[in-house]
């Protein structure tokens, strides 16, 4: 589970990975879509943005084109392609860091990879039509994801009768599917979903107990950047949350996370090592 080969690129998870977050929606709900206007403009303020966030130590860069914020309205395939492809195309070329795409499209997946992308980042774990066959098809690797619900829906009432157990289960279950459509095992990743049909105190129960999903055997990512779980805690707008989301970031790493996805990298990168170097310690 060392080594994630991501197409040209390889990623060592012996320590912890950055993922830094480039959304290039007008809807996101943390930066208001700040990235992106005119489309040849949200094209260069996208790549520096990535060149910003590598050299803050970032080591991968998922690019966004449909906003998941709850309540999200899907956007069109073509949309979404228009938004992302043009961004990876240049990142793939320019900037030497291993590409995620975030998306659920099997269409998108396959010329996204044909760019260069490293990772398939989906949401609804390869739950669409014909998803899990183009994943597979690109021989790269794959983080699937825990929702209960859609966006448009999945913050209305979530309920479970063990948070940590169903989402577990869930997610050994998606294992199985991709590796039986021929993806390798240790070409998977697992995301708990913080914030993805889940209440405050889901989200809090989930983090807790991370370490039980070491059980399955895969990397970890967790996502909490800026999430409402921190803003409902601590009463805080998404642009006020760093301080609160670093505190849930050193509970990951400290839970077996391997993949941390967020928006402010430089800080993170130093709460991670931070939260390492303790680790290493405990002998």
């Amino acid at each position: 589970m060392a080594i994630l080969n991501c197409g040209a690129r390889q990623l060592d998870l012996s320590s912890t990975q950055i993922m830094g977050i480039l959304n290039v929606t007008p809807d996101s709900f943390s930066d208001g879509g700040q990235l992106y206007s005119d489309q040849s403009l949200s094209i260069d303020r996208a790549l520096k943005h990535a060149e910003l966030m590598v050299a803050e130590g970032a080591t991968i860069i998922d690019i966004g084109g449909e906003s998941t914020r709850p309540g999200a309205d899907p956007v069109s395939l073509q949309e979404e392609m228009d938004r992302v492809l043009p961004v990876l195309e240049r990142l793939s070329a320019e900037v030497d860091v291993v590409t995620s795409i975030d998306t659920s499209s099997p269409e998108l997946m396959r010329a996204a990879a044909s760019l260069g992308a490293g990772i398939l980042n989906d949401v609804r774990a390869l739950g669409r039509e014909g998803a899990i066959d183009a994943a597979a098809s690109t021989g790269l690797p794959v983080c699937v994801m825990h929702m209960q619900g859609s966006p448009a829906t999945m913050q209305r009432a979530p309920s479970y009768s063990d948070v940590v157990a169903e989402v577990q289960d869930f997610l050994a279950q998606q294992i199985a599917r991709c590796v039986d459509a021929g993806i390798e095992r240790t070409q998977v990743i697992v995301d708990p979903g913080f914030g993805f049909g889940k209440t405050l105190e889901h989200n809090l129960q989930l983090l807790n107990r991370l370490d039980r999903l070491q059980e399955l055997g895969v990397p970890i990512l967790s996502g909490t950047s800026r999430k409402s779980m921190i803003g409902n805690l601590l009463d805080r707008e998404p642009d006020q949350r760093l301080a609160g989301g670093l505190a849930t970031v050193a509970l990951a790493v400290e839970r077996g996370a391997r993949i941390i996805r967020v928006h402010d990298v430089a800080a993170t990168v130093d709460c991670v090592r931070m939260t390492e170097a303790v680790m290493r310690e405990k002998a």
